[in-house]
């Protein structure tokens, strides 16, 4: 599969992106501290794939969501608010017999020792999904599929599912899978490497996090996660404060890479952001790179509109907000790599009548 998805004979009216994958009400803490010393919280929605879908959409992309919520008012709640944004939820189906999963989190960041989530989604709506429930005729016609590790946390049918969606066959349109190792999610949290690392190996296009890797493989650094990701033919290592580093065209498949050409090895280093809450920021940066990728731009500038995608959610409160408009991240996107570095994004950048600051 090449890194760059292709076009179907229908692209017109398809989906560009169809994403898969659980959406929970998500609630929100109204001033930081334990969840237990939180008096009240906001509602908001949660979900890797939504979110993709969600920032897809208001960057004027025809995006999708696939998933199966409960037939119940949080399900009402998650399909009217992702519909708000312009994603298609056709494909959404509502079960009868199971909730909608939730869950309440601090406001402290996730890789903090003082982060607290509560999710209630045992037994979901989402869970069930299967090979056997999912509308498989969204799917085909659409130029990306977006996936993540946590669906295949979720039960055994949900693990068959993203088997066979990855599965090698004709048409198939260029996967895109995002790690999201999360271990509190896994029943069996030994198994969990394994497969990730499987369904990472049988995806077109890869994000995956330093930290995660290491955490979940035992690997450090950007040329060893490639080592053991020969196969996808874009494998995007998120490194923190560092920035990115891509790698594109593929190594062999017998398990390890071969050394990849400096022209194959692309390094963007991070934005300079005031922070106001360091939540949503993977999704954005998988959405901006994946916005990029369907206009067909160079992999320097892929990266830097996942960088200023990641820059606007990290910079308002919530995991969601309105992209910056094309031109203006277009504009970002083709500064020089000084005036890159120069670059420092606080609350309010996205805004047209917005200057930039740079230091």
């Amino acid at each position: 599969m090449s890194g760059t998805p292709a076009r179907t004979a229908d692209a017109a009216t398809a989906a560009e992106v169809v994403c898969l994958g659980e959406s929970m009400v998500t609630f929100l803490p109204s001033q930081p501290g334990r969840l237990a010393d939180v008096p009240s919280f906001g509602r908001g929605i949660g979900g890797a794939e939504s979110n993709v879908a969600c920032a897809l959409a208001a960057a004027g992309h025809r995006a999708a969501w696939v998933s199966r919520v409960g037939a119940d008012g949080f399900g009402d709640h998650l399909v009217e608010a992702i519909a708000g944004y312009g994603v298609d939820t056709s494909g959404v189906r509502r079960d009868p017999s199971r909730p909608t999963g939730i869950y309440f989190r601090t406001a402290t960041d996730r890789a903090t020792d003082v982060h607290e989530v509560a999710y209630y989604r045992a037994g979901s709506a989402a869970s069930a999904m299967s090979p056997d429930n999912i509308p498989y005729a969204t799917l085909p016609a659409t130029r990306v599929l977006h996936l993540s590790g946590i669906t295949a946390a979720l039960s055994a049918d949900c693990l068959a599912l993203l088997h066979d969606l990855t599965a090698p066959r004709p048409g198939r349109p260029l996967i895109s899978f995002d790690v999201n190792h999360r271990p509190g999610l896994w029943r069996d949290a030994d198994a969990s490497p394994e497969v990730l690392l499987d369904l990472a190996r049988r995806s077109d296009l890869v994000f995956v996090g330093e930290d995660e890797a290491e955490e979940a493989w035992g690997v450090t650094g950007a040329a060893a996660i490639r080592a053991a990701l020969p196969e996808p033919a874009t494998l995007v290592v998120k490194r923190g404060a560092e920035g990115a580093t891509v790698f594109s065209g593929t190594g062999d498949t017998q398990g390890t890479a071969d050394i990849p050409d400096a022209a194959d090895i692309t390094t963007v280093p991070a934005l300079r952001v005031d922070v106001v809450a360091p939540v949503g920021a993977g999704d954005a940066f998988a959405a901006g790179f994946l916005s990029a990728t369907l206009r067909d731009l160079p992999v320097r500038d892929r990266v830097r509109h996942g960088h200023l995608m990641a820059a606007a959610v990290l910079t308002v409160p919530g995991d969601l907000t309105a992209p910056p408009a094309r031109a203006h991240a277009d504009s970002l996107a083709a500064l020089d790599d000084e005036a890159w570095g120069r670059l420092r994004l606080g609350p309010g950048w996205t805004g047209d009548d917005q200057e930039v600051r740079t230091t």
